[in-house]
C-alpha cells in the first residue's frame, strides 16, 4: 500500500524526530532535516528543489569486518546502498530497504534506527535546481548485516559490487568513513 506524500513525510518527521543523534554534529544535522521537511511539504521526493529526503543502507559483514559498497554509475564512486523515496514506499525504511534490495539482489532485515545522517550535495541529480542552488540529499542511513553466505548482484545503476575491508575503503571519504565507524560501533554497543 502506497502512503500519500503527507504520510511519507510524516514518517520521515516521526523517523527523526524520535532518533537519539550518536554525536552533536549529527543532532544539528538532525534538526536541520526536521527543519527543511516542515518547511517543504515534499521534501521527501526528488522532485522538491533544492533539497530533498533519500534513503540509505550500509552492509555489513557478520564480524563488521567488511563492507559491501556498490560502484555507482553516474556518481563513478564506492557508496553504500541507496536511492530516493517513491511513492510507493511505506517509510523512509521502507524505501532503504527496496535500494539496497534493487541494487544488490539481497533481502535484508534493517536495523529500523538510522545509523547517520548526511547532507551533501548531488552534481549528477539534476546540478541546480531553477534558483541556481545545488541540489542535496538529506540522507538518512541505515545498517543492514549480511549473512556469510549472502549472492549480492550487481545492478543497471552500479557498474560493481564488492566487499571491501571496512579499515581498508576504496577512495575513502570521510563521510564513508563516518558512516562506517557509526554502524561498527552500533554493533559494539549491541545495538545492530
Amino acid at each position: 500500500m502506497s502512503l500519500p506524500p503527507a504520510d511519507l513525510r510524516g514518517d520521515a518527521l516521526a523517523l527523526l524526530g524520535s532518533w537519539d543523534a550518536p554525536n552533536p554534529a549529527q543532532e544539528s544535522l538532525r534538526q536541520q532535516y526536521v527543519d527543511y521537511l516542515t518547511a517543504h511539504p515534499s521534501g521527501v521526493f526528488r522532485e522538491d528543489r533544492p533539497h530533498h529526503i533519500t534513503a540509505s543502507t550500509l552492509v555489513l559483514s557478520a564480524d563488521a569486518s567488511s563492507v559491501l559498497l556498490t560502484l555507482h554509475a553516474k556518481a563513478q564512486r564506492w557508496f553504500q546502498f541507496g536511492g530516493h523515496l517513491e511513492p510507493g514506499d511505506r517509510s523512509v525504511l521502507d524505501a532503504a530497504s527496496r535500494e539496497v534490495r534493487e541494487e544488490s539482489g539481497l533481502l535484508l532485515a534493517l536495523d529500523p534506527a538510522p545509523v547517520q545522517l548526511s547532507d551533501h550535495e548531488v552534481p549528477f541529480c539534476g546540478a541546480v535546481d531553477p534558483s541556481g542552488a545545488a541540489v542535496h540529499h538529506l540522507d538518512v542511513r541505515f545498517l543492514a548485516i549480511a549473512a556469510a553466505d549472502a549472492v549480492h548482484a550487481v545492478s543497471e545503476e552500479s557498474l560493481d559490487v564488492r566487499w571491501w575491508p571496512a579499515d581498508a575503503l576504496p577512495d575513502p571519504q570521510e563521510d564513508l568513513v563516518e558512516l562506517v565507524a557509526h554502524a561498527r560501533r552500533r554493533l559494539e554497543l549491541g545495538g545492530g
